[in-house]
């Protein structure tokens, strides 16, 4: 039986196929984008999941006259079949053994001839071209086709225009001037008489301002165009104030409404302009004059804004240190209020939101806390919801993935805690999962290695026993904006950004066995100097990251002593740091927490 939800959904395909009718198009793609081609994207964007109906973070849905079909990878499969059960639209797995791709898909259903839209604004210029010429192998044309919900979604949320802030100096550490003088300069070198700034927390980054336009990511929706002459921020006039305006042109930046970019870009006098093609719009690249030479390259705000200076550093210590007091005052409650009865994966989230709201200086969640109690703990991206909310029993790991951000600093941190009794397997698992943590967390490289060429540390004990992991493992976090942020992270797929000292990176192995339990344990470190000598100068890794990590699970036969001494600093570390902000009984809690690990 189809759920009104169902029913929206065919009504929607109904009409986009009319709109396509309409526009003399066989086909048209929504993928998970927005013109600023973040991983974060505002509700007026999230086209893809209003046409089809499936709300997970990643997927494109494909609708043409006679069919449809949505393309999610293996986190999503079981909630996009039961969210697409009833609609136009077929699952398609990605990298699932005989699932064809998007332009094949096309080829089997299209004649060929036919035209297949995209909204130019939303698909980046490196994916324009890559269905392009797929289609085109197949005899089928890609073509700019507007936005059908434009005219087709009435309930579609506005765009955010929100009030922006300007970010304290104290906690960005550089002047917007100096940060667009190094720029200009950088831009220079690289051949780009302008740059196009699109991505959200790049802008932010830029111009020192944070705003709440996307979920957990205190950025405002905007572009800057940067010349050597000026800087213009392209943003909602409801957005920035008076002061903000003066703010604004102290640091030589000027705005223009948020609408006015694409006129303004047709007009645009440079004889080049730099655009990232992962990271840029395609809609951008039209909108250009004939005489704009485009260079292709990455943005170099990615590296300026990857390596942290000494106030953002010491912002992040800050914001570690508080961040580890709600921490700790949260483990301190959690297993006597699940001995007690009555928790589940939505109550201890929403316990731990609470206890860092009460923190100064905290803005909100980083991201959707990830509370997998038991067997959800073996989904990587699950988050409780009050369907599938589990009740918490005193046996078996939670694992619980959170953060936050405050105006000093971004927190990400995993724990996997034992809530009482544990299989052979679950403490196995853990132990392994904690030796690839400290074997990553001790290791001293040189310069300007590559997150790869670590990513082995922390696989190495688990691949011993033939156990490995799917996700990446390190990504940066970023100064009171996104938690994700790269270019540098750690994974075993090639990634070549270096690692340079004064970047942050989580160091987050893991272990997931369906149906069973999952186990994750994660710092934020910070990558310091080590020394400079014969060979070059190597660097190390700091851990921000101020809170226990559960010693009940662990198999002390297992563990080297090497290992075991790091985690015993590590506790000793932190509970220097926070006992002092302990009231007695979570002070004498956090002593037994962090007392010394031996293998007696």
């Amino acid at each position: 039986m189809m759920t009104p939800h169902d029913n929206q959904a065919g009504r929607r395909v109904a009409q986009l196929r009319r709109y396509m009718e309409d526009h003399g198009i066989s086909a048209f793609i929504f993928p998970s984008t927005d013109p600023h081609c973040g991983e974060y994207v505002p509700r007026h964007w999230e086209t893809r999941k209003w046409i089809s109906g499936f709300d997970g973070s990643a997927g494109t849905a494909v609708v043409t006259l006679t069919d449809a079909a949505l393309w999610t990878d293996s986190r999503y499969f079981l909630a996009a079949e039961e969210q697409l059960a009833g609609t136009p639209f077929r699952l398609m797995r990605e990298r699932i053994p005989g699932t064809p791709d998007i332009t094949e898909w096309l080829a089997q259903v299209l004649p060929a001839g036919s035209r297949v839209g995209i909204d130019a604004w939303v698909n980046t210029i490196a994916l324009r071209r890559s269905l392009a010429q797929g289609l085109a192998a197949h005899g089928l044309q890609l073509v700019a086709a507007g936005d059908p919900a434009a005219a087709l979604w009435t309930d579609r949320p506005p765009i955010p225009d929100s009030p922006v802030e300007v970010h304290p100096l104290s906690c960005a550490g550089e002047p917007a001037s100096h940060k667009l003088a190094r720029l200009r300069a950088r831009l220079g070198e690289m051949g780009a008489g302008a740059m196009l700034v699109g991505q959200l927390d790049e802008v932010a980054w830029l111009t020192n301002l944070r705003g709440c336009d996307v979920h957990c990511c205190p950025v405002a929706v905007g572009y800057v165009l940067v010349t050597p002459q000026e800087a213009v921020l392209y943003i909602s006039p409801r957005k920035t104030d008076a002061r903000v305006q003066d703010y604004l042109h102290s640091q030589g930046i000027s705005t223009r409404p948020y609408t006015a970019l694409a006129a303004d870009l047709s007009g645009l006098v440079a004889s080049s302009i730099l655009l990232d093609p992962d990271r840029c719009n395609s809609q951008v690249a039209d909108c250009l004059p004939p005489g704009c030479r485009i260079v292709e390259a990455l943005s170099p705000i990615a590296t300026f804004k990857a390596v942290k200076n000494e106030a953002e550093q010491e912002g992040f210590r800050r914001a570690m240190l508080r961040d580890g007091v709600a921490m700790a005052r949260f483990l301190h409650w959690l297993v006597p209020a699940v001995e007690a009865g009555g928790q589940t994966e939505l109550s201890v989230s929403a316990r731990l939101e609470q206890l860092r709201s009460e923190q100064p200086l905290y803005r909100g969640l980083s991201f959707d806390t990830i509370a997998g109690y038991g067997p959800h703990g073996a989904i990587v991206h699950y988050e409780p919801t009050p369907e599938s909310d589990a009740p918490l029993q005193a046996r078996g790991l939670l694992l619980l993935d959170s953060g936050a951000q405050y105006t000093d600093g971004t927190t990400d941190i995993t724990r996997t805690i034992a809530l009482g009794p544990l299989t052979p397997q679950e403490c196995a698992d853990y132990t392994l999962v904690l030796k690839g943590h400290i074997r990553l967390a001790m290791v001293r490289f040189p310069a300007g290695s590559s997150g790869t060429q670590l990513d082995v540390l922390a696989r190495y004990a688990m691949w011993q026993q033939g156990i490995n992991y799917l996700h990446g493992t390190g990504h940066g976090v970023g100064s009171c904006l996104n938690v994700h942020e790269g270019p540098h992270q750690i994974r075993m797929n090639y990634m070549p950004a270096p690692l340079l000292a004064g970047m942050t990176v989580t160091n987050e192995p893991g272990i997931y066995r369906a149906g069973l339990h999952g186990v994750r344990i994660e710092n934020t470190m910070l990558i310091t100097r080590f020394m400079e000598g014969e060979y070059g100068e190597f660097l190390q890794l700091e851990p921000l990251t101020l809170c226990p990590i559960d010693k009940k699970p662990i198999l002390t036969d297992m563990m080297q002593p090497d290992e075991i001494a790091y985690l015993n600093a590590y506790h000793a570390r932190v509970y220097d740091a926070l006992s002092p902000l302990l009231d007695e009984a979570e002070r004498a809690w956090l002593r037994e927490a962090t007392s010394p690990l031996s293998k007696d």
